[in-house]
């Protein structure tokens, strides 16, 4: 195996050859075709078949080979059987592959056979091979794309600081399509399949000197080296934090790994020990991964763990409290400053306290004025506004006015607003302030938690929750 640092040809190539290209109606080599050129890649595009002249209006070449000058990365959309001749051939011209093509290691002795031949290749050769059994690479600055999902079916997130190492190219899409509805920014993705050359580390040491790549988040089935895998997340981490959703752990789901990837999935216990050696934040689940790169494109840490709390529901409150106390965050008690300064905002009855709880009198115009106040000075770290819709006086208004007291703090904000189709119609306004929203509690505390974590990790403070 080798490191990050000889990945450019894969994340930044300057030109990309597809192999079996064809613009046949639904072919999988077509649609990469167009998804680089969707994607605004600004590199040469070379498509390769034998039995094609032109693809897409550009000259077809007849292999990798006959191309002059070589080229950075090939993209092999062809049948498994056929990859290691293709990849034979190319030799000196090739500097790095990404093999869409499955039937290799997850489908038995054969499809094992010709995976170790691949493996064999690229040692001997140095070309850097990304699969097989996977999507490949999208980069957004770069406008790369490998994927073969037309855009009609998955919107590609805009340009941002989360970067995604997924062994599962199923999963990388469905959270590359939920993170651009949710209006976050994403700086690269790869799908690495199989894993056959480059590996989870290999990718950890890229993306931990890569400057666009805020923070990392990971889906494991296994870990090809587990000291390689323990050394390269620690220095990733070092530079900027890291999160992990390891699957598999366990029987069914390690059966179903093996059956996908063909991964042997090791002890849990063994992964999390890893995870903890490493300084990697472990998601419990796709919600705890989904709300943490939201919270990883946030451009705001946390400079601590405290969170303030403010509510028109007293019940969601408590909830979000008690799910604080559980991931180490801290709700503390309102100093007599800030309690003096809330109080004014209210009638004399009027408790105050974090939770901040307006109940069913709660105005937009109150909402606003004492998150304002509440995020005056050094009280908190973190705020947690749960909005619920329930009370006549709050309108479409809120999210505006809350928005504009977020923009004017360095503190990071996170918007709780749980409910029905009422509620969820009104998401769009919370994400067009660029406030991330979260439809439970526990879902807004995890990445509060991240957030606390992301922070201490670039020196933000002490954090908390894991």
């Amino acid at each position: 195996m080798g490191n990050g640092k000889d990945l450019a040809p894969l994340f930044t190539p300057g030109s990309v050859a597809v192999v079996g290209a064809s613009d046949r109606p639904g072919k999988i080599s077509g649609v990469i075709m167009e998804s680089l050129r969707a994607g605004g890649f600004k590199g040469e595009v070379y498509p390769v078949n034998p039995t094609h002249e032109t693809v897409f209006g550009l000259e077809c070449r007849p292999s990798i080979s006959s191309i002059e000058g070589g080229v950075d990365l090939a993209v092999f959309a062809v049948p498994a059987p056929v990859v290691p001749g293709l990849l034979r051939e190319a030799g000196d011209s090739l500097r790095a592959a990404v093999i869409i093509s499955g039937g290799f290691g997850e489908s038995g002795p054969e499809g094992e056979a010709l995976e170790e031949e691949v493996r064999a290749i690229a040692e001997a050769s140095g070309v850097r091979v990304v699969g097989p059994n996977c999507m490949g690479i999208f980069n957004s600055e770069a406008g790369l794309d490998t994927f073969f999902i037309p855009h009609d079916k998955l919107e590609r997130p805009r340009p941002g600081p989360v970067s995604i190492i997924s062994q599962s190219g199923s999963f990388a899409i469905t959270a590359m399509a939920e993170l651009a509805a949710e209006g976050v920014g994403v700086s690269k993705v790869v799908s690495y399949g199989n894993g056959v050359d480059v590996s989870e580390a290999d990718c950890l040491d890229f993306l931990a000197e890569d400057a666009s790549t805020g923070a990392v988040a990971m889906y494991m089935e296994s870990v090809t080296n587990g000291r390689a895998f323990v050394e390269a997340a620690s220095r990733c981490s070092a530079a900027k934090p890291v999160m992990a959703l390891k699957v598999g752990r366990h029987e069914a789901g390690a059966r179903a790994a093996r059956s996908h990837t063909g991964a042997i999935t090791g002890r849990y216990e063994v992964y999390r020990a890893a995870f903890a050696k490493a300084g990697v934040l472990e998601a419990g689940g796709y919600e705890d991964f989904i709300g943490g790169c939201k919270a990883f494109g946030m451009e705001r840490d946390a400079g601590g763990g405290r969170v303030a709390i403010i509510t028109d529901g007293g019940g969601i409150g408590v909830g979000l409290a008690d799910a604080c106390a559980d991931m180490g965050l801290e709700v503390p008690s309102l100093d007599a400053g800030l309690a003096e300064g809330l109080s004014a905002l209210f009638p004399p009855f009027f408790p105050v306290s974090n939770p901040l709880d307006l109940t069913g009198s709660a105005t937009d115009r109150l909402f606003a004025d004492a998150v304002e106040k509440t995020l005056e000075g050094d009280f908190c770290d973190i705020m947690i506004v749960a909005a619920l819709w329930g009370p006549p006086s709050l309108t479409d208004g809120l999210a505006g006015l809350i928005g504009e007291r977020a923009a004017a703090t360095d503190k990071p904000v996170i918007i709780c607003t749980p409910g029905g189709e009422y509620s969820r119609a009104r998401l769009a306004l919370w994400r067009k302030e660029g406030l991330p929203v979260f439809s439970t509690p526990e879902s807004a505390v995890r990445a509060a938690a991240v957030l606390a974590r992301k922070g201490a990790a670039r020196g933000g403070g002490a954090g908390g929750g894991g």
